[in-house]
């Protein structure tokens, strides 16, 4: 018995995170609860991407690359915030 409450509980602590990556750096851009929601929100970011693909050539800026990845609530680090679409905000990647 005491295994399925601790699998439940691992399956309450899962979320769902749209991880953003350049380079060697990886951000969570957001979470979701559900993986279908996540790939959603990974489709747009992508699709912002290559509609501001001209921007980021011009502006020097390296295109993020999405994925999407289960982590654990408490992974999250305390301060984390969204990321804006394009992944990064005043010139620089968050």
């Amino acid at each position: 018995m005491s295994q399925v409450v601790e699998l439940q509980r691992l399956r309450d602590d899962t979320i769902w995170a749209v991880v953003a990556s350049i380079g060697r750096t990886t951000r969570v851009a957001e979470v979701f609860p559900s993986r279908g929601a996540a790939l959603a929100d990974r489709n747009w970011r992508e699709q912002q991407v290559r509609a501001y693909a001209a921007l980021l050539r011009s502006a020097r800026q390296p295109a993020p690359q999405y994925s999407v990845a289960p982590i654990r609530r408490a992974d999250l680090p305390r301060s984390w915030t969204p990321l804006p679409a394009l992944g990064f905000l005043r010139g620089r990647f968050i």
